[in-house]
């Protein structure tokens, strides 16, 4: 699942539709209770340049008896008072945040 998660990013990506950023890691941590997805993203800069600037987003999901409701909303690690519907708006907003896309 995650290979092909990782796939579908890199060729959504490489297609030109996406925004401008790099995924660096996308990880599922936690059993039992609790769990969280997080993805780290490598910003561009306005000439298309990999910056050496990331946003971390993570979204949590709590569960009982290993069944799990459904998932938070992702959040900016930098800023999580803000939510967003998908991964790609939070780092969207993230590398706008820093001047980058």
């Amino acid at each position: 699942m995650k290979k092909l998660f990782a796939f579908l990013c890199a060729l959504f990506i490489t297609t030109g539709f996406a925004p401008a950023y790099q995924i660096l890691s996308s990880n599922e941590l936690g059993t039992g209770d609790a769990r969280n997805q997080n993805i780290v993203v490598k910003c561009t800069t306005t000439t298309g340049q990999i910056s050496n600037q990331t946003c971390s987003l993570r979204r949590y999901v709590k569960c009982t008896n290993n069944k799990c409701s459904g998932w938070d909303k992702w959040r900016d690690l930098r800023n999580t008072r803000e939510n967003y519907s998908d991964w790609q708006s939070a780092a969207n907003a993230c590398c706008r945040a820093k001047g980058l896309r």
